[in-house]
């Protein structure tokens, strides 16, 4: 029987996919006591990056904000593989989004909506979190969007 977030995962059209494999000389997650940290995640789908380039230039605000939401599904797939189970987490602690873009470029919060919308809708009230968003001049493989999460399990 599913638990009630793969239940809400389902509900949402989202199935997890395999956990992204780190591409340097990092761990994909760390886990100490009741949190887990996850490294950021890109926007990757079927193992290929989803959206690259610079928000406001190689792609829309809109097109950004669902990459930060796929950002948010590479999430969760590390902390399933962190707890073994997404029903443990009691919170989504904070979230920190990088977005790639022009330095003229403003609309950051609103790009990473995707990602805190997604946690809320899954969560609830536990997907309320902290947060930080910056732009950044270029992300690893182009990526659009990068983001990262910190998680306290029950």
């Amino acid at each position: 029987m599913a638990g009630r977030i793969a239940a809400r995962l389902a509900e949402l059209g989202i199935s997890l996919p395999q956990p992204a494999a780190p591409i340097a000389n990092y761990v994909p997650f760390s886990v100490t006591g009741k949190l887990v940290v996850v490294s950021g995640q890109i926007p990757l789908r079927d193992g290929a990056i989803a959206y690259t380039g610079k928000v406001g230039v190689d792609l829309t605000p809109e097109a950004a904000k669902d990459a930060a939401a796929l950002c948010f599904v590479n999430l969760l797939a590390q902390v399933q593989a962190a707890a073994g189970d997404l029903d443990l987490v009691k919170r989504v602690l904070r979230l920190g989004g990088f977005i790639a873009a022009p330095a003229s470029f403003t609309q950051h919060a609103v790009v990473m909506n995707g990602a805190s919308d997604l946690a809320v809708a899954v969560f609830g009230d536990a997907g309320r979190h902290a947060r930080t968003t910056i732009g950044v001049p270029s992300l690893p493989g182009d990526a659009a969007v990068e983001v990262e999460g910190m998680f306290e399990l029950a």
